[in-house]
């Protein structure tokens, strides 16, 4: 029996531990397989793995001036309670400088199933009932798939 194949069981445990230190986010790495091949007399490790992106919501939009008390008291409650739901990664509410009733929510998931949980949620119908009120002037709803993005 070679060196190589004495020592295989130790090689594979370095490479495991090594490609934890390797991998640049590794919240996007859901599974990871090692296959070993033994052609021709010689061993080969390889790894795949499977990668899910995060999913990120932005919403623009414009809030009634008139409502805006009751607004930002609902928005930091849904901003604050979503950070606590099992998929969000981010939660972020943005006021426009120059318009000061305009906002941009960017919401970071795990993955789409995490935004259908969010819709769920009882402080998510507070936001809808808001909207639904016309406590929203105008409201746009961009759904995107998370590229180079570190969590």
């Amino acid at each position: 029996m070679s060196t190589t194949l004495k020592n295989l069981p130790l090689i594979l445990a370095l490479l495991l531990m090594l490609s934890h230190l390797v991998t640049p986010a590794r919240s996007f790495v859901t599974r990871q397989a090692f296959l070993i091949s033994t052609r021709g007399g010689s061993s080969s490790i390889s790894s795949t793995a499977t990668k899910m992106a995060p999913f990120a919501v932005v919403v623009e939009a414009e809030v009634d001036p008139d409502r805006m008390a009751e607004f930002l008291e609902m928005i930091k409650t849904n901003a604050e309670n979503s950070r606590k739901e099992p998929g969000c990664i981010r939660f972020d509410v943005l006021r426009d400088q120059e318009a000061p009733n305009k906002f941009i929510f960017y919401e970071l998931y795990k993955d789409p199933a995490a935004v259908d949980f969010h819709k769920t949620q009882p402080h998510y119908a507070a936001w809808a009932k808001f909207k639904e009120s016309g406590g929203v002037i105008s409201s746009v709803s961009k759904k995107n798939d998370g590229e180079f993005v570190e969590t």
